[in-house]
């Protein structure tokens, strides 16, 4: 930060801690998603019960609040195939309907990369040695269940042609709306980020999806540069829609004057039909989770990967015309972070989930909330 600068509030804000295992060998959570059910019961989602940020062992687990999240249920694993399954979204569509999504990678593709010196990856690749090539053509994909039940049981697995982090949203119309990268049955092609950022609707609660529209990249850039969409609906009906934007490979994007590790933004207002040609936010943070509070501000959180390490809300209350930043946290020990989404509690305050290692580096990473107020 340049001298003399002021950087972005702090905010006051009730810190959680919803499930730490720091210690234990199957204790690396990360990549959660809150939800809120029409009954006041918040409930989260994540990869969990692992042993690192890569690895065979990820399982979807799943934990309830009944007090506005001061305290949680201790997580139950209620997806667990034989690939490593991360990134998990929930949404309540409604009374004790949910909705939880995730993607199943094979490790396989990253073990070459490891240290095999190193005990953690001897582990890795130790649980590697089952993996089959029917396992992986099978499970590798996106993916979502659903409950009827309020999560007590869940459907079986169905297949959707795009990923992201956090899932689908609910439309005023009942509808469904998913914001991500196509992800089929391709892990190489997937893992490069070849594939384009679309929009598809669900009208049966999500069991079939309908392509509407593709979002147009920015001059100079390549589609390996977005990936982890979220987006929004406003009051007006219009969507605004955030995506990752990062560097791959031999992408250089400081050459068209972009950040990476930063935020694109996209609208469309025929319901996702057409889209606007992306447009940088200019700030390094990313991936994005939108929220549209009551108040009228649309509320973006993310993970900070830079020094202070933590997470961090941009607020708009012109339907995302220009934006102000705060900071939640920035008491984060490194980079492995972020991954926030946030609800509306019954009193306006907003609570945001995320992973980030609780103090020690030497820590696994947990997952932990935050209670805060949107600024007047």
């Amino acid at each position: 930060m340049a001298k003399g600068k002021k950087g972005p509030r702090k905010l006051k804000t009730e810190d959680v801690v919803v499930c730490a295992l720091g210690r234990d060998f199957y204790g690396y959570f990360g990549w959660p998603t809150v939800g809120a059910m029409e009954d006041g019961t918040l409930v989260a989602v994540a990869s969990g019960m692992r042993t690192a940020h890569v690895c065979p062992y990820g399982r979807t687990v799943f934990l309830k609040s009944h007090d506005q999240g001061r305290t949680w249920t201790s997580p139950r694993v209620i997806n667990d195939s034989p690939l490593d399954d991360r990134d998990a979204g929930v949404i309540s569509p409604g009374g004790k309907r949910l909705l939880v999504t995730w993607f199943s990678s094979d490790t396989r593709y990253y073990a070459g990369r490891r240290d095999k010196k190193d005990p953690w990856q001897q582990a890795i690749a130790a649980g590697l040695r089952w993996m089959t090539d029917e396992n992986a053509r099978r499970f590798v994909g996106s993916w979502l269940r659903l409950s009827d039940d309020g999560g007590d049981t869940w459907s079986h697995s169905v297949r959707v042609p795009v990923n992201s982090p956090h899932g689908p949203i609910r439309l005023r119309s009942g509808e469904l709306l998913y914001l991500g990268k196509v992800f089929d049955d391709d892990m190489k092609r997937f893992c490069t980020g070849v594939g384009e950022m679309v929009a598809v609707k669900s009208s049966d609660g999500g069991v079939t999806w309908t392509h509407m529209g593709t979002v147009p990249i920015h001059p100079g850039t390549v589609l390996e540069n977005y990936h982890e969409a979220h987006v929004a609906e406003l009051p007006s009906g219009k969507l605004i829609g955030h995506i990752r934007f990062q560097s791959h490979g031999d992408s250089d994007v400081s050459k068209v004057g972009l950040v990476s590790f930063s935020i694109m933004q996209t609208e469309s207002t025929d319901g996702g039909r057409t889209w606007s040609p992306v447009e940088t936010l200019g700030f390094h943070g990313s991936p994005p989770h939108l929220l549209m509070h009551s108040s009228g501000a649309l509320v973006c959180v993310y993970g900070y990967r830079q020094e202070p390490y933590g997470e961090r809300a941009c607020i708009s209350r012109n339907e995302g015309k220009t934006w102000k930043h705060c900071v939640l946290r920035d008491d984060g020990p490194d980079g492995d972070l972020g991954y926030p989404s946030s609800v509306e509690l019954s009193d306006g305050r907003i609570f945001t989930l995320f992973y980030q290692k609780p103090s020690s580096s030497e820590e696994k990473c947990a997952l932990l909330g935050s209670i805060w107020r949107v600024p007047k």
